[in-house]
């Protein structure tokens, strides 16, 4: 069942006129108990949990979401959903090839930095799926929203450069998520150079999928016959 059909069987213990105040609410509360989940995570969490963690009720969560899958999904593809604009934004405002790369890996180290736990929280999602059906239909959308914000970039890349990418969309997201978990678990385990590390490994993969145009010499002066 996915996040819509859960709202839509939740929704009808309600007047339809107020169906959509009941989704604005589930929004508000999701992105109110994103913290208490992000540090808790899968395992760990339940409603009521949620609710001694947090200044809500667990009638008042019981009653708008169907159980912690629901609330989890919720919450993570609010977070997630913000993530994809952080990037737009980086590629919308850059003109060539280095200012790409440097918004890119600044988006890429404020967000592993800043919301590390949420990250977290979002591997731990995905690992889940593997194991509980009830999250693969919503892992493998929000899956599919990172995997075209990445070929977004890289689109964006491949015309500043004038060479097409010579992986596919899906290789070449696998590629940067792996990444940017390999960063994500070593920098929650102490290491300060974590993200460091990381812009360098993003910077070269880059580097070898488009090559940086040539940068145009300064002008010389003609010599006069």
């Amino acid at each position: 069942m996915t996040t819509h059909q859960r709202v839509k069987k939740h929704a009808e213990r309600v007047p339809k006129a107020r169906v959509d105040k009941f989704s604005e609410r589930r929004a508000e509360l999701g992105e109110a108990a994103l913290t208490t989940l992000a540090a808790l995570g899968y395992a760990r969490t339940s409603l009521r949990e949620i609710a001694q963690n947090s200044e809500f009720s667990h009638g008042v969560l019981h009653y708008y979401f169907s159980d912690k899958v629901d609330l989890i999904i919720c919450s993570v593809k609010q977070y997630k959903a913000r993530c994809v604009t952080r990037y737009d934004h980086a590629v919308e405002s850059a003109t060539t090839y280095d200012e790409l790369m440097e918004g890119f890996l600044k988006s890429l180290g404020d967000t592993l930095c800043d919301e590390g736990h949420v990250h977290r929280l979002w591997y731990d999602l995905r690992s889940q799926a593997l194991f509980e059906e009830a999250f693969r239909a919503d892992v493998l959308q929000i899956d599919r929203s990172l995997e075209e914000m990445i070929w977004r970039i890289m689109s964006r890349f491949a015309e500043l450069s004038g060479e097409q990418p010579g992986m596919s969309p899906s290789a070449t997201y696998a590629l940067f998520d792996g990444l940017f978990q390999q960063a994500l678990l070593k920098h929650m385990s102490g290491d300060t150079k974590a993200v460091e590390k990381m812009h360098a490994d993003v910077r070269e993969a880059i580097m070898r999928l488009f090559t940086p145009p040539a940068k145009t010499a300064p002008g010389t002066r003609k010599r006069r016959a």
